[in-house]
């Protein structure tokens, strides 16, 4: 699938542009995630200046693929010339009004096609500005729920280890990167983690269960339990999970997971909150990747490919059950964002969702899905590589030191591997992916929704190549 609008070639800057670019941002620019240390030294950043369908320039004129959307958000590709219409149409019409006490229609009508696609009874939709703000309105929510509900000791939440919810002071409570966390504690009390869903390294969590999918999804599950009955059901508001966790290289849920959760979560009075900001919007080939596996959560929150990364967009969708105590009398949910439902990403979002359903985006992820699994499973044969993963177009490469005993590298040789090597040389070679080591090293891809079979081909072709070579740099 290809996109096809009319569109100019790449701005090339000249070597003092781009120099002067570098010398801008050494002088002032603070990125996220990043070592500062490489503006500094002088050996500068990538400056990426265009993007089109699944690929990406920068400003020296080279030409990439797009192997993460962006950062899991570009799901319809680059270059919509619809989407910026949208955008300029709406700013024409009505460029910003908030939604304390007022609404807008760009923000009705996409409330209204959330709620239809979402699972079960989710129909009420509070609108955020990004994902960790959408996982903070669901932690705050939770909290103040059962408060109403007069059980006000229900306050702590569950997540899993390695999991990624976001980095405000609540999100960060849920998230369970301990690395992210460290440089800001105290930070927000009640967060407790469990075990993930990695079943290749089932055996190291001692579930016993290495050689069955299916029994370890259990056994993962029912230490969600244990952990409720440790602290107590009456002190735990919410689960929190991912449908497939990103950090860590991509978690499948076993078969019959997820149905476990829901049946502890109704035993204990503990809300299901499934955190979707990335696999939301087709990236696992649904609308909500609830659906895909069979969830049903009580809130789901979501991001990133609501507007395919054309403006910034984040919502929380609650079932009807968390929303009765707001339906009647004097009980408001004091909490909000002055861009939360902005008009012009209201009116992206809605753009964008039209092209997922007349592109049919979602049919052909489920249709190639098979074929890029297929694709990256041919890295098996390298020894470096110890296992793949992943659903949708959603897929992590775990790397491993020794393909027999699984052993993964330490802090050093990850970081000769990763830094030192491989986020370089698979840029070079033409892909943007992320190279991470929060949790094992890992690959991760998440291009476009519009690849099919010859561009799942490239992408492998490069990845053979560069890991091919990797054993040589350590």
């Amino acid at each position: 699938m290809t996109i096809t609008e009319p569109t100019i070639g790449p701005r090339v800057y000249t070597d003092a542009e781009n120099a002067d670019l570098q010398q801008k941002a050494k002088d002032h620019l603070w990125m996220h995630f990043a070592r500062q240390s490489v503006l500094e030294s002088g050996a500068g950043v990538p400056v990426i200046t265009k993007g089109l369908g699944h690929h990406i320039w920068d400003s020296t004129g080279k030409r990439y693929i797009d192997g993460l959307s962006g950062l899991f958000v570009v799901n319809a590709g680059h270059g919509r010339k619809r989407l910026a219409q949208a955008a300029a149409t709406q700013a024409e019409e009505l460029a910003f009004f908030p939604l304390w006490s007022y609404a807008h229609p760009s923000a009705i009508e996409l409330a209204d096609r959330l709620a239809e696609h979402a699972p079960g009874d989710l129909n009420r939709v509070f609108f955020s500005t990004g994902g960790g703000e959408a996982v903070e309105t669901a932690f705050k929510l939770a909290k103040y729920y059962w408060k109403l509900q007069g059980r006000p000791t229900k306050h702590k939440v569950i997540s899993r280890s390695v999991a990624y919810h976001g980095t405000t002071q609540g999100a960060l409570a849920i998230t369970g990167i301990p690395a992210l966390k460290e440089m800001f504690e105290p930070v927000t009390p009640g967060g407790f983690r469990v075990p993930n869903t990695n079943f290749y390294r089932a055996d190291e969590m001692g579930s016993g269960h290495g050689d069955d999918v299916e029994a370890f999804g259990l056994w993962a599950a029912n230490r969600i339990e244990e952990m409720i009955q440790f602290e107590g059901p009456e002190t735990v508001a919410a689960v929190f999970l991912e449908p497939v966790q990103n950090s860590g290289g991509c978690f499948p849920p076993p078969p019959g997971y997820f149905k476990r959760v829901r049946e502890i979560c109704d035993t204990y009075d503990v809300l299901l909150v499934a955190d979707e900001v990335i696999t939301a919007f087709g990236r696992i080939g649904n609308m909500f990747a609830s659906t895909t596996f069979g969830i049903e959560p009580d809130m789901i929150t979501c991001a990133k490919g609501m507007t395919s990364g054309y403006s910034p967009i984040g919502a929380t969708i609650i079932s009807d059950r968390i929303y009765e105590p707001f339906k009647h009398g004097d009980t408001a949910f004091y909490h909000g964002y002055t861009f939360g439902g902005h008009p012009v990403s209201a009116a992206v979002a809605l753009a964008n969702l039209d092209i997922f359903e007349e592109e049919k985006l979602n049919e052909n992820v489920r249709e190639n899905s098979p074929v890029f699994r297929a694709e990256l499973e041919k890295l098996l044969e390298l020894p470096i590589v110890g296992d793949v993963r992943g659903e949708g177009y959603f897929f992590g490469i775990e790397l491993v030191k020794d393909k027999a005993t699984k052993e993964t590298f330490n802090d050093a040789e990850s970081e000769r591997l990763l830094r030192g090597y491989l986020s370089g040389a698979l840029f070079e070679a033409g892909l943007y992916c992320r190279a991470d080591d929060r949790g094992d090293p890992v690959v991760q891809l998440a291009p476009p929704l519009t690849i099919g079979p010859a561009e799942i081909r490239e992408i492998g072709d490069i990845l053979h190549g560069v890991l091919s070579e990797a054993p040589k740099h350590l």
